[in-house]
C-alpha cells in the first residue's frame, strides 16, 4: 500500500527502466502529466493521464513480467 501519492518523476523513472529493459517499445511523456506507452511495435499505444493511473498501469505490467519470469526479483 502506498503511503504517498505517485509523482511525475517516479512515473518517468519507472517507464525509463521498463523501456531500457526491453519491456516497453515506447514510452514518451506528454503535456499535462500524460504519458504515451506502447508495449510492442505493433500494439496500440496507451495514454496514461495522471501519475496515479500511470503507476497502476506500471504495477500491472510489472506483475505480468514477474509471472513470465518468476526468477526476477526486486
Amino acid at each position: 500500500m502506498r503511503t504517498r501519492p505517485a509523482t511525475i518523476a517516479e512515473v518517468d523513472s519507472w517507464l525509463t527502466v521498463l523501456h531500457h529493459s526491453g519491456h516497453l517499445h515506447r514510452a514518451q511523456s506528454g503535456p499535462d502529466n500524460t504519458w504515451t506507452v506502447q508495449r510492442t511495435p505493433h500494439s496500440c499505444p496507451w495514454t496514461l493521464h495522471h501519475p496515479v493511473l500511470a503507476m497502476d498501469w506500471i504495477e500491472k505490467l510489472v506483475c505480468e513480467i514477474r509471472q513470465q519470469n518468476p526468477e526476477t526479483g526486486r
